[in-house]
């Protein structure tokens, strides 16, 4: 899906020639690319949202078949990273996974959204009432006690089990970012509210909980599944949040393949929080380069969202989304 070092993407292709440069550039909407009348050059830098890194990959390979002499470097560290990045001048986008705070739009932050995913609840695939989670759903006044208050419960009772059992081990995550503030948003707190042992990154995070049996946590929607396969993660689980609360889980809240799990973020019944829009974020204005990329991805790039496990913007959004980016000074 997508290629990675160390969180690291550098995405290079060899020259197409100048008639794939004609043919691009009069794709999305027209207009002629930044870089002027000869072909677009230049580094495009992205730091951010592990959320949104493997499709900004993916936008990237794919742009730079259009625009051979444009690079673009795209590196995941969280979504507190990436606006420090951009509002240090470090990156050219940042990439966010929350809403933008009037703190950052002070600073300069301009936000686009571009794609939807959501932040899941993840447990290990051999946790003792795996079957009652699946049938019965996680209540969210439950996960408030877990996360928020610090309870000591047991799985027992989270399954509505009378008797002890083990007890629930929580984590969460210790860098800044947009999957622990939009779960903790659902709970009704902040990032820095949520009670857990805190574990770096979104990879990190998956991994501790499927080695724990007795462990419970949260992952951003294309961390939770296998790109292949479509099901969780090996030997994870990703139970269903009882949102009408019921006490089961109806059809439509099953997010046993990553198909539901989209599907229920597109019709709603995945609440949101924790379903959230994806940010791109420029210092200022998008220009140069990366509004050229930016453009292309609120238009032609749209048509790779689904391949790469995204939700894609509603086209009266999507437009919006366009129209700011166009709006800014050139």
């Amino acid at each position: 899906m997508f290629k990675q070092n160390g969180g690291i993407a550098c995405l290079t292709v060899a020259a197409l020639g100048a008639a794939a440069w004609l043919f691009a550039a009069g794709c999305g909407g027209g207009a002629p690319a930044d870089g002027g009348p000869q072909q677009l050059q230049g580094t495009i830098k992205v730091s951010g949202a592990w959320a949104l890194y493997p499709m900004v990959v993916r936008w990237g390979d794919e742009f730079q078949k259009l625009h051979p002499g444009v690079r673009i470097d795209v590196s995941a560290g969280g979504a507190g990273k990436g606006i420090a990045d951009v509002l240090s001048g470090v990156v050219d986008l940042g990439m966010v996974s929350r809403d933008i705070r009037s703190e950052e739009v002070r600073q300069g932050a301009v936000a686009v959204a571009v794609a939807k995913d959501a932040v899941l609840p993840t447990v290990s695939a051999a946790n003792p009432v795996a079957a009652e989670l699946t049938r019965r759903g996680l209540p969210r006044d439950v996960l408030v006690r877990l996360w928020l208050r610090g309870e000591a419960l047991t799985w027992s009772a989270v399954a509505g089990r009378s008797g002890g059992g083990r007890r629930v081990r929580v984590y969460t995550r210790s860098d800044a970012c947009g999957a622990a503030e939009t779960w903790a948003a659902y709970l009704g707190g902040a990032q820095e509210d949520l009670h857990g042992i805190a574990v770096y990154g979104d990879p990190g995070l998956a991994e501790a909980v499927r080695k724990d049996a007795a462990g419970i946590g949260y992952n951003n929607l294309n961390f939770a599944y296998d790109f292949v396969t479509g099901r969780p993660v090996a030997g994870l689980l990703v139970p269903p949040l009882d949102a009408d609360g019921n006490g089961r889980a109806d059809p439509a809240e099953i997010l046993t393949t990553k198909a539901q799990a989209i599907e229920a973020i597109r019709t709603g019944a995945y609440p949101s929080p924790p379903a959230r829009d994806l940010y791109l974020v420029a210092r200022g204005r998008f220009e140069g380069p990366a509004r050229a990329f930016v453009r292309w991805i609120l238009t032609d790039g749209a048509a790779f969202i689904d391949a790469v496990g995204y939700v894609a913007l509603p086209d009266a959004q999507r437009r919006a989304q366009l129209d700011a980016v166009d709006g800014t000074p050139p």
